[in-house]
């Protein structure tokens, strides 16, 4: 009896590509812009989880009026300083080599981010991820992000693969929360600033540092055809 192949989903911003910090800065740009004065730590303890829900978790720790017009505002203004700091963000180590092997392997992967396409599309281009070719799934294209499943539910059903044979790869717990709801396994990276233990609070059976590290134990987590 034939097992069922194993599948990758991945997240993008501090699981493949070193963005965690520019989203971080661009968000306390946004929100200063609005008069917001809120600390870092605060704000990078919610980088992972959906734009639309990071404003509302935000402005109701602040007490601050909450309406769709000031939400529309904020993420607007996280977009245009994000892209402004785009030049800088580069792949983390491994990434390339790690989609490398997966691809030659022939072992189904894809990427799932809660970023929108015109934030993720440049960041992309770096890792050298053809559109064309690779199932790429942003929040643009689903009704709900992270810590929701839809992401990897999606993703999952675009590669037509089933999530029970699917591992998540993600940074933050909002990673594992959503891997879990979608019923994937899920490997956590230290690469996005979150430590082992939450992230295996959250659900992850595996921890890493990077995607480098992940390549070298790829045999712990069934990487292979």
């Amino acid at each position: 009896m034939q097992s069922p192949q194993g599948s990758f989903l991945f997240d993008l911003d501090g699981t493949l590509v070193d963005s965690v910090y520019q989203h971080v800065l661009a968000w306390d740009e946004a929100l200063k812009a609005e008069g917001i004065e809120l600390s870092i730590w605060r704000i990078h303890r919610k980088i992972g989880m959906s734009g639309g829900l990071f404003t509302h978790m935000l402005l109701r720790e602040t007490e601050l009026e909450i309406s769709p017009e000031r939400i529309e505002r904020l993420q607007k203004r996280h977009a245009e300083a994000y892209r402004s700091r785009a030049d800088a963000i580069r792949p983390l180590p491994g990434a390339r080599q790690l989609l490398a092997y997966l691809t030659e392997a022939g072992v189904p992967w894809a990427i799932a981010t809660s970023g929108r396409m015109e934030t993720a599309a440049p960041v992309l281009e770096t890792l050298g991820v053809d559109l064309k070719r690779v199932v790429v799934v942003t929040r643009d294209q689903v009704k709900y992000a992270k810590p929701d499943p839809d992401l990897f539910l999606t993703a999952a059903a675009r590669l037509g693969v089933e999530t029970l044979t699917a591992t998540v790869v993600g940074d933050s717990v909002w990673d594992m929360l959503a891997s879990r709801r979608a019923r994937c396994l899920g490997i956590g990276l230290l690469s996005g600033g979150y430590g082992q233990e939450e992230l295996e609070r959250a659900g992850a059976y595996r921890v890493y540092e990077d995607p480098a590290d992940m390549l070298k134990r790829i045999d712990e987590v069934a990487g292979r055809a």
